[in-house]
C-alpha cells in the first residue's frame, strides 16, 4: 500500500500532484472511501457537524472533495457487527482511502477491533492520510497527543511506518504546536520524528520515504 501522510489533507499544488502521481489512473476515475471514525473520539471535532462535513466533502481540508468518481463511507466502530464478507471486498477493490483527522488511539483501537489494521498492509488502495489519520500508522504519538485513552493505556500506534508525527506546526489555531514543541516531543519519543506544518506531507512507498513540502517541516 501507498501512503501519504498529510497534516491538513491535500491543500496545495505539490500534494496534490503527490497524489496523482502515486494513483494508477486520474482521480476522477478512482473509486474511494472516507474513514470519519477518528473525529468521533476528540472533542473538537465530533459526532456532529464536523463529521458530517468530512464524509459530505465539505470540510476546508481538501480531501473528500477532489473530484473522485464515487466516495463512499467506511465507519469503522459499524464493522465488527458485519460479516467480513460485506465490506472485506469492498475495501479491497477501492482505489483511495481518506482517512479524516480526530484523535489517533481511537482511530488505532477501531482498526484492530474492526480487522481493517490486519488488511492494510495487503491493500493496493493509495491511503490518504490527515492528522490523526496519518499518526495512526506510525509505532507511537506520544504522550502530548493522548487524549482518548486506550485499553492498554499505551500511545502505541501501528507501526507500518517506522517514524512518528506531530502534525500542525505553528498552526495558527494552535499555538502550542511550536517547533520547540516539537522538538520536545520528539526527544521523548526514542526514534525518528517528522514535525510537519500543514502544507507538508510524507509520500512513503515501499518503504521509501519521501517529504513532499510548501511549507516547512524538520525531522529529528
Amino acid at each position: 500500500m501507498k501512503l501519504l501522510l498529510t497534516s491538513g489533507g491535500v491543500i496545495n499544488k505539490s500534494i496534490h500532484e503527490a497524489l496523482v502521481d502515486m494513483l494508477d489512473k486520474p482521480i476522477a476515475d478512482c473509486n474511494a472511501l472516507c474513514i470519519p471514525t477518528a473525529m468521533y473520539g476528540h472533542p473538537w471535532v465530533g459526532p456532529g457537524v464536523k463529521a458530517w462535513e468530512f464524509i459530505i466533502g465539505k470540510e476546508e481540508n481538501p480531501m473528500v472533495n477532489l473530484g473522485w468518481k464515487s466516495v463512499g463511507v467506511l465507519e469503522l466502530t459499524a464493522l465488527p457487527s458485519i460479516d467480513k464478507e460485506r465490506w472485506v471486498p469492498l475495501v479491497k477493490e477501492t482505489d483511495v482511502l481518506l482517512v479524516s483527522g480526530g484523535d489517533a488511539l481511537y482511530l488505532y483501537h477501531w482498526m484492530q477491533q474492526s480487522g481493517l489494521a490486519e488488511l492494510l498492509p495487503s491493500l493496493r488502495a493509495v491511503y490518504v492520510g490527515m492528522s490523526a489519520g496519518s499518526m495512526v500508522m506510525t509505532p507511537k504519538i506520544g504522550e502530548d497527543f493522548v487524549g482518548w485513552t486506550p485499553p492498554s493505556g499505551e500511545d502505541k500506534a501501528l507501526g507500518l511506518v517506522d517514524f512518528s508525527i506531530f502534525p500542525h506546526v505553528d498552526h495558527e489555531m494552535l499555538p502550542e504546536n511550536t517547533m520547540a514543541a516539537a522538538e520536545q516531543w520528539a526527544s521523548e519519543i526514542q526514534g525518528p520524528a517528522y514535525a510537519i506544518n500543514d502544507d507538508t506531507a510524507i509520500k512513503v512507498i515501499d518503504g521509501e520515504v519521501e517529504v513532499i513540502s510548501e511549507g516547512h517541516w524538520k525531522l529529528f
